[in-house]
């Protein structure tokens, strides 16, 4: 539903939308034959406004495809609600370090043959009610493959449905399958036929965060003949339809995005098999410029194998300070443009930043504002910097914001604290390399995966963060970063986590960046040659080519890294 292809093009809300775009990028660095489909969202998600005590504002985030894409001659339909609905694409090529291209088809319904309504349906992201979206998955999945067949790619070895918006292409193969062996009535050969060729990745552990709709709109939408064959062949639930159990129904693989989030995820789903292939992120475009430059010249090839970055803990400690005082003034010198403040380069400067909603605890930090203040007087001076968006209809998300203003005025003199608002790729960049610790504290074990912690690290950025998600794998106490609490499953004590949080900054983190540079310049070494190694697109997406893709018949190294 959302691919983030470029900053200045809003067809992503966050990380979801960027994983699947530093997916593709992997696919091109490692010259995949991958096609991409998603939805133009030409309003965009939101431009997100916060006024002087923090309360959130919307508006469309308006951009123009003819100014970014190329249009495609190719017209498809999809039917929606009984209405023809036409389609138009638009590509973006994904470009490889080897010059190796991925296209992307962004599906357009605003054209004049389209009623009103219609021609709405690839406005926004994650925008209008219930049968806005439902309408919208169905131009995605269905109207996807109308697309893909229109291009004139008449079949794919594997469809790779990303979370369960995508879901209902399994309905237009399943009718594809039966025309082509001129039946009128889908059969089960037919539901063997599209379970071989999907696969299927889940990105949340909340119910919530699963699209469920009732019967009487799924059929209003899809027509009474498709929604009778998805409810006799899925034995969908009396009056509801889940989308994730569609695809997983439909899939021969399913993984979630940790290993902590599949074993969840086998929980909420234990009719089928999920295996866990952990998030990365993409190397080469969230290395801020001067670690690029850095790992140029000493690690030559890390661009085409990021695996190199293993050699990293080679790099003199020095070079790493020099890398990073440029990336801190880079992100400190737009902090200074947008807020009018100055910060200090030489005070310990905590980054968090990602979706605001509930789980997420934007504010855990300041729940013992007297023993914040007693660690900054006891072990010197700290000074944080926020951004990330809430959802226009989250209420809980949009008083974490407007609280975290209010602290920075009760912590004024005291603890310098900006939340910089409209966050996107292009802020997160500058912030990930900018700061000298990643804070993360989400409620266990809500999250899936994380991937902000893993884009840090590739800048040098240790990780002070909840034993949950990609964390669990990525730590080793004081040598990448430092744990809060234990690496249990079941919801953390709060209390606990906080006094966790509390003692790692007060004895062991604050000391260390202030009184022993050096050694924590190794950590922030370590951070890139274990972590930055791992937890990046081309490990993940040659992860996915030899166990979901193509098992047993992954391109060979040699080919893979010429």
């Amino acid at each position: 539903m959302e691919i983030a292809l470029d900053a200045s093009m809003p067809t992503y809300s966050g990380g979801l939308g960027v994983l699947a775009g530093d997916t593709l990028r992997a696919a091109a660095d490692l010259a995949l034959p991958v096609v991409a489909i998603t939805l133009v969202h030409r309003k965009g998600y939101f431009r997100q406004h916060l006024d002087a005590n923090g309360r959130q504002t919307e508006s469309p985030s308006d951009w123009s495809p003819a100014g970014r894409l190329e249009a495609v001659e190719a017209r498809a339909w999809v039917n929606v609600e009984g209405r023809p609905v036409e389609l138009r694409g638009w590509r973006f090529q994904v470009r490889g370090v080897t010059g190796h291209e991925v296209p992307v088809y962004l599906l357009d319904t605003s054209l004049p043959s389209n009623d009103e309504y219609d021609q709405t349906l690839t406005d926004s992201l994650y925008g209008g009610d219930a049968r806005y979206r439902l309408c919208q998955e169905v131009v995605l999945g269905i109207g996807g493959i109308a697309m893909l067949r229109a291009l004139g790619h008449a079949d794919f070895h594997t469809y790779h449905m990303n979370e369960g918006h995508s879901s209902l292409l399994t309905l237009a193969l399943l009718q594809e399958h039966a025309s082509l062996h001129d039946r009128g009535s889908v059969i089960e050969a037919d539901v063997d036929d599209v379970r071989r060729k999907c696969v299927f990745t889940t990105h949340t552990p909340v119910d919530a965060g699963h699209d469920h709709f009732d019967a009487d709109l799924v059929e209003k939408v899809l027509g009474k003949e498709r929604t009778g064959i998805l409810a006799r062949l899925t034995q969908a639930r009396s009056g509801i339809f889940d989308l994730t159990h569609l695809a997983m129904f439909f899939c021969r693989s399913a993984n979630g995005v940790s290993i902590r989030h599949a074993h969840v995820s086998r929980r909420m789903f234990p009719e089928r098999p999920i295996s866990a292939i952990t998030n990365g992120v993409h190397a080469v475009t969230w290395t801020a410029a001067p670690f690029a430059r850095l790992y140029d010249r000493h690690v030559p090839h890390w661009r085409r194998d990021n695996r190199y970055l293993r050699q990293a803990s080679a790099i003199p400690r020095e070079d790493i300070r020099a890398a990073h005082a440029e990336a801190k003034a880079n992100l400190l010198e737009d902090v200074q443009r947008r807020t009018g403040h100055t910060l200090k380069p030489d005070v310990m400067t905590i980054g968090f930043a990602r979706r605001a909603t509930g789980y997420k605890r934007i504010d855990f930090i300041f729940s013992n504002k007297d023993r914040l203040r007693r660690i900054i007087d006891r072990c010197g001076p700290i000074q944080l910097v926020y951004a990330g968006k809430a959802h226009a209809r989250d209420s809980v998300g949009k008083a974490g914001i407007e609280h975290i203003f209010a602290v920075s005025a009760a912590l004024k003199g005291v603890l310098p604290v900006f939340y910089l608002e409209d966050y996107d790729m292009s802020l997160a960049s500058l912030i990930v390399a900018g700061v000298d610790l990643w804070l993360n504290n989400p409620v266990k074990p809500l999250e899936a995966s994380g991937t902000s912690g893993m884009k840090a690290a590739l800048n040098g950025v240790p990780s002070l963060s909840i034993l949950d998600g990609w964390w669990i794998e990525g730590w080793i106490e004081g040598v990448t970063g430092w744990a809060i609490g234990d690496g249990a499953e079941e919801p953390g004590d709060s209390t606990k986590e906080l006094d966790s949080l509390y003692d790692k900054l007060e004895h062991i983190i604050l000391p260390m960046f202030y009184q022993q540079p050096r050694a924590y310049l190794g950590v922030m070494r370590s951070a890139i040659s274990h972590n930055g190694s791992f937890f990046n697109a081309q490990r993940m997406v040659s992860q996915y080519l030899r166990t979901v893709y193509e098992p047993g018949m992954a391109l060979p190294e040699a080919e893979v890294l010429q």
